[in-house]
């Protein structure tokens, strides 16, 4: 991990360029959301901001993607959502709590999984500095 609670799994060297550069953008965005907005507000004010911010900055970005669960060869939805999907390839998982733990790198790794995407960021705005509500995760596909 690093100082952005970045979390190198396997695959994590493989990610390209441009997944790279978008997760960089999404992070100075969502710092400039927090540094306006601050703590305390609900998940969706931060996330229609955040779909803003990026959209300003000129991303194609979609908000509350259905992922449905493919079992056998059935696609089953069952009402799982991700947040915010930048470019088609980065995933956004957001929360406003006062903790993440570990389920949520569960459920971020899991929409990874089953929308088979590589890179996902998990985004915690209930933070005084969001460096510290920040967490890069890695589906090593």
């Amino acid at each position: 991990m690093n100082g952005f609670g970045t979390k190198q799994g396997p695959g994590s060297h493989n990610l390209d360029v441009r997944e790279n550069q978008i997760s960089g953008i999404i992070l100075d965005a969502a710092i400039t959301v927090h540094n306006a907005l601050g703590p305390g507000l609900l998940e969706s004010a931060y996330e229609a901001c955040l779909l803003y911010e990026l959209r300003s900055r000129g991303f194609i970005c979609e908000a509350q993607v259905p992922i449905p669960v493919q079992y056998h060869s059935v696609r089953i939805d069952v009402g799982y959502k991700m947040d915010i999907v930048v470019e088609g390839m980065v995933v956004i998982e957001l929360k406003a709590v006062e903790k993440l733990v570990p389920v949520f790198d569960a459920q971020l790794l899991s929409y990874l999984k089953l929308s088979n995407k590589r890179l996902g960021l998990l985004i915690n705005f209930h933070v005084l500095r969001l460096k510290d509500g920040f967490k890069r995760i890695v589906n090593g596909l």
